[in-house]
């Protein structure tokens, strides 16, 4: 039942905003012309922020940053009960989610899925959210400058995820 649902739900969708638009007379066509033109400005005006956090992530892989801070921080990590290992998955998914899930195969690939490091990367994964990514594109897309408290709150809801995700699965152990 639930996968005729996915099957479906998209189509239905469709056929009701196409009927709703027809049904009260309104040009459909030249309305989703018009998101569309929104939309690429939109995305126009994300780009180089895009760009900016892409290629920096790059910097951060290539260089080796990633394991210096790893290393440098193991100490620290150590005395919290926080696995050194995964450190650059930490700092990495604040900015990015699709380089944090190569951090993830990483893990995977040298411990295991089913080790207590692969099911905390897989729940910090899931509790935690690319903070820095987020807010630039989602406040620079509508050109709010002073974020308030929407960084440190990101930053405390990320740090309790990281937290949580520990204490759920190396307490496994």
């Amino acid at each position: 039942m639930i996968l005729w649902l996915s099957q479906i739900i998209i189509p239905l969708a469709v056929c009701y905003i196409i009927g709703f638009g027809l049904l009260s007379k309104r040009p459909v066509f030249e309305d989703f012309l018009e998101g569309a033109k929104t939309g690429m400005k939109t995305v126009a005006g994300v780009m180089p922020t895009l760009i900016g956090l892409m290629c920096a992530v790059g910097v951060l892989r290539t260089s080796g940053f990633l394991e210096a801070a790893g290393n440098w921080l193991a100490g620290p990590a150590a005395f919290l009960h926080f696995p050194s290992e995964l450190i650059p998955l930490t700092l990495i998914r604040l900015v990015s989610n699709s380089a944090a899930t190569g951090l993830v195969l990483d893990i995977f690939g040298r411990f295991g899925p089913d080790s207590p490091l692969g099911m905390c990367a897989s729940v910090m994964m899931s509790s935690t959210e690319t903070v820095l990514y987020c807010l630039s594109i989602y406040f620079g897309s509508v050109k709010i400058k002073k974020t308030r408290y929407a960084l440190p709150g990101a930053l405390i809801a990320t740090a309790f995820g990281i937290m949580a995700s520990i204490w759920l699965t190396m307490g496994m152990v």
